[in-house]
């Protein structure tokens, strides 16, 4: 465990600010805190491997804020310019929709534990099937596709919002025909 930084929180993020921000070398903030400079590129710049990282991170996040801020305020010029009415329909509406967003990631996440549970469920019947003839134990089978398909939809919903939060459009499920004939087939009943 190294040695007690001389240096308050407050002091550290100082001199990174001064550094980053106002471009002021580690050698001067060294010199001007009275601390070691290699400690002061160690605490700023932790990676040597990638040296600008951390400052590249911040920048990121510092152009984000400004686009964010430059669509807030735009945002506000549009709704001051409506009637009070008006502002208040709009406000009521953003939070009906942030609190449907808020409700279906939870749907989501629910699903996705139901489509587990299922899985597994659907595992253990698949492991009583009589791989040499499955028809002798069509029973467990059928349990087996029953589970598997309720899986498959429950996992619809989280797979969707996955693939929409990482920007992709999501695969168009299979119609209801096209999984009961899978469903026949797998069963060896030609149909249903």
């Amino acid at each position: 465990m190294g040695r007690k930084s001389s240096l308050t929180d407050d002091q550290w993020v100082e001199i990174e600010r001064r550094h980053l921000v106002d471009g002021i070398s580690i050698n001067a903030l060294a010199q001007e805190f009275g601390v070691n400079e290699s400690s002061l590129r160690r605490r700023i710049k932790p990676n040597k491997a990638e040296p600008k990282k951390a400052a590249k991170s911040l920048q990121a996040l510092a152009e984000m804020k400004v686009e964010v801020d430059a669509k807030a305020k735009h945002f506000a010029e549009q709704l001051g310019a409506l009637p009070f009415a008006k502002q208040q329909i709009v406000s009521d509406l953003a939070r009906k929709l942030t609190n449907t967003s808020e409700h279906m990631a939870s749907a989501a996440e629910i699903s996705a534990a139901s489509s587990h549970r299922l899985s597994r469920m659907a595992n253990q019947q698949l492991e009583l099937v009589d791989e040499v003839d499955p028809m002798k134990t069509r029973a467990q089978l059928e349990s087996f596709a029953a589970l598997q398909k309720l899986a498959n939809i429950s996992g619809e919903m989280p797979g969707r919002l996955a693939a929409l939060s990482r920007g992709q459009p999501p695969e168009a499920p299979p119609s209801q025909e096209e999984v009961d004939q899978e469903l026949a087939l797998l069963l060896g009943s030609g149909g249903g």
